[in-house]
């Protein structure tokens, strides 16, 4: 029986607080129907003050570039492999490794490098038959010289065309670093279109149409030269290294040729008993010999080595670049009014009721 009687009362009492949860609920429900002034009152405002943003928000305007990495490792196959492995034996190294610092996956974190971008911003552009950096466009567009009027540090900061990068002062250097970080932050995106392919996009959108379509291209650009020169820079000095040798054993040549001629001009009609005439020109012909052996093998390799420089550099084709006008993305009208009214009134049900249960708790 006492069993019997704790399930009732358990029953009821769940059925109490069942009870009184509702009426609490309609309780409330009836209060925020009461206010329904109050709610409505700031649903308008939110919504002015949403259409007012919508109204004054500047467009941003989006750059998109897309491109093609093709980077070639299969150094290892092919006769190439074997001609360059007969050349590695003479002492010659064609560098048919090079470049091994980056890969193809490592362009997308190179993009977003300091050094990039701030090579990127301290580019020279026309803008309407004006020079001026990237950098300078930022901060004139950003109306940055107006928030600095009160720093005397920095209102006459200026990034001109062809300045000197290692005599920047600290607070240049200081500038550039938050430049780097907001735009890093708020307006550069790179990514690969699928990650099976070597597609990539490149994306800066900002308030500025030019500055959008320059930074895009620009970075592009720098990054590109630097990841090709780093790729193909052992390379780049074994082939300078050849032509020089080249160049210099084909001087040689000349030089033993015309010693030959010479040699016989000095002696046209020599006394065949007299073998010592000949010698100064049997050394030339030596010479010519020996040179013209070196020659043909230091063009061999020459030429191996420039086959070997083209397969190791990466090409990167552009496909789609930005082109004026650029899309832009508005913040709209409609937009703008439906969520400030809808955030102004939620926020004023939540004060209501965050009100009325502290009134009831003080009660």
């Amino acid at each position: 029986m006492n069993k019997t009687n704790q399930e009732k009362a358990l029953n009821n009492s769940d059925e109490i607080s069942l009870k009184e949860l509702i009426l609490k609920m309609q309780r409330l429900w009836h209060f925020l129907l009461s206010k329904w002034i109050i709610i409505l009152i700031a649903g308008i405002i939110g919504g002015a003050i949403g259409l007012t943003y919508a109204l004054f928000k500047k467009p941003l305007y989006k750059a998109e570039l897309s491109f093609a990495l093709e980077d070639d490792k299969s150094s290892s196959g092919g006769g190439l492999s074997g001609a360059l492995g007969l050349a590695s034996q003479f002492g010659f190294d064609l560098g048919s490794s090079g470049g091994g610092a980056f890969s193809g996956d490592n362009l997308q974190q190179l993009m977003k490098s300091r050094s990039m971008v701030e090579n990127t911003l301290l580019t020279t552009i026309n803008i309407n038959g004006k020079k001026e950096t990237l950098a300078q466009l930022y901060i004139s567009f950003n109306k940055l010289h107006e928030q600095w009027l009160n720093k005397p540090e920095l209102k006459d900061i200026q990034f001109l065309p062809g300045a000197d990068r290692t005599k920047f002062t600290l607070q240049q250097d200081s500038i550039l670093g938050v430049f780097y970080r907001n735009i890093i932050k708020n307006n550069l995106f790179v990514d690969k279109i699928d990650k099976k392919l070597s597609i990539i996009i490149v994306m800066v959108n900002s308030t500025n149409e030019l500055f959008s379509k320059y930074f895009t291209e620009i970075l592009t650009k720098t990054v590109s030269d630097f990841y090709i020169d780093t790729k193909t820079k052992k390379s780049v000095q074994n082939v300078n290294i050849l032509q020089h040798q080249t160049d210099s054993v084909r001087r040689e040549l000349n030089a033993a040729i015309t010693g030959v001629a010479l040699s016989g001009d000095v002696n046209p009609n020599a006394n065949p008993s007299l073998q010592i005439l000949r010698v100064p020109s049997q050394h030339r012909q030596v010479d010519v010999q020996a040179n013209q052996a070196i020659l043909t093998q230091l063009v061999a390799n020459l030429e191996l080595s420039k086959v070997s420089l083209r397969k190791e550099t990466p090409l990167i084709q552009v496909i789609d670049r930005p082109i004026l006008p650029l899309e832009k993305e508005r913040f709209g009208k409609a937009k703008g009014l439906i969520l400030g009214g809808v955030m102004f009134g939620l926020l004023t049900v939540l004060f209501l009721v965050f009100s009325k249960a502290l009134k009831s708790v003080l009660d």
